[in-house]
C-alpha cells in the first residue's frame, strides 16, 4: 500500500509538472543566436517548459509587433525595446539587459586580413573591396551611417549585398557572394568559412546591447520571465562570455 501511495504521489507530481509547462514564444534578433541555443536544453530540462524561438533581424521584429503577431519573449537591441516600452507593447518591469556586441570585419576563410586598424585604414578597405554584406539591423545601419560620415556612402551603394541577419552575412562571406562582411563578430564568427578580420577601430565601434522584455500580449508571462532569469543568471552569463559577448547586468 505505501509502495502504490508513492508511486501515485510521484505520478501526480509529474503530471502537475506538465499541465504546468508552457511553449515559451520568443521573438529575436540573430546577433543573440550561438550562444543563445546553448541555454535552451538546460532550461527545458529544469522548467518542463518549450522554447520554440524565431530568428529575424530588427526591422523585421519591429514590423512583426506592430503587425500584432503574438509572441512571449522579444530578444533585440536595447532602442528598439525602449520603443516598444513606450508603445505598451511589454510589460513594465520586464526589461533585462543581457549582453553587448561588437562590430567587426569577416573575410572568406583562406583569405588576407584587410587592413582596418584605424578608420582611415577601414575607408580604403571598403573602397577597394567588390562586395560589402551587411544587415538590415543595428550593425547594417551603423555601417550605413559610418559610410555616410566618411563621406563614400554613393561610392557603397552598388558594392552593397544585403542580408536579413548577420549570420546571413557570414553565409554570404563564405560562399564569396561579398568580399567582406561587417556585423555583429558574434554572428559572424560562428561560420567556419568566415575568417575574422578583427573588430572595428575603437574610434568608431558601435556596440549593440541586446535587451530581453516579456510581450504584453504573451499567455506565458511568468514561464517567460524564468527564461530571462536563467539567461541572466551567472551560468548564462558564462555562456554569453565564451561567445565573445559583453555580458550585462539586469542593471545596467
Amino acid at each position: 500500500m505505501k509502495r502504490e501511495f508513492i508511486v501515485a504521489a510521484t505520478a501526480s507530481i509529474i503530471l502537475c509538472s506538465i499541465a504546468g509547462a508552457a511553449e515559451i514564444k520568443v521573438l529575436a534578433s540573430g546577433a543573440t543566436k550561438e550562444a543563445y541555443v546553448e541555454l535552451i536544453p538546460e532550461f527545458e530540462k529544469s522548467s518542463g517548459h518549450k522554447v520554440v524561438t524565431t530568428w529575424t533581424g530588427s526591422a523585421n521584429i519591429k514590423k512583426q509587433i506592430a503587425a500584432g503577431e503574438v509572441y512571449d519573449l522579444v530578444i533585440v537591441g536595447g532602442p528598439v525595446i525602449d520603443a516598444f516600452i513606450q508603445q505598451s507593447k511589454v510589460v513594465p518591469g520586464s526589461r533585462v539587459d543581457l549582453m553587448k556586441s561588437g562590430v567587426g570585419v569577416g573575410v572568406r576563410a583562406g583569405a588576407p586580413k584587410p587592413d582596418i586598424s584605424s578608420s582611415e585604414a577601414l575607408k580604403k578597405t571598403v573602397l577597394a573591396a567588390k562586395s560589402i554584406g551587411y544587415s538590415t539591423g543595428p550593425s547594417g545601419a551603423y555601417v550605413v551611417s559610418l559610410f555616410e560620415r566618411m563621406g563614400i556612402a554613393d561610392q557603397m551603394k552598388n558594392k552593397i549585398v544585403y542580408r536579413t541577419q548577420g549570420s546571413e552575412v557570414a553565409d554570404a562571406v563564405a560562399k564569396g557572394d561579398a568580399e567582406l562582411g561587417i556585423s555583429f563578430i558574434a554572428e559572424l564568427a560562428p561560420n567556419k568559412g568566415v575568417k575574422i578580420a578583427g573588430p572595428l577601430p575603437d574610434a568608431i565601434q558601435s556596440p549593440t546591447d541586446y535587451v530581453a522584455a516579456v510581450l504584453s500580449v504573451s499567455a506565458n508571462a511568468d514561464a517567460a520571465r524564468a527564461f530571462v532569469q536563467s539567461m541572466a543568471s551567472p551560468a548564462g552569463g558564462a555562456v554569453f562570455k565564451a561567445a565573445g559577448l559583453t555580458v550585462l547586468s539586469p542593471a545596467h
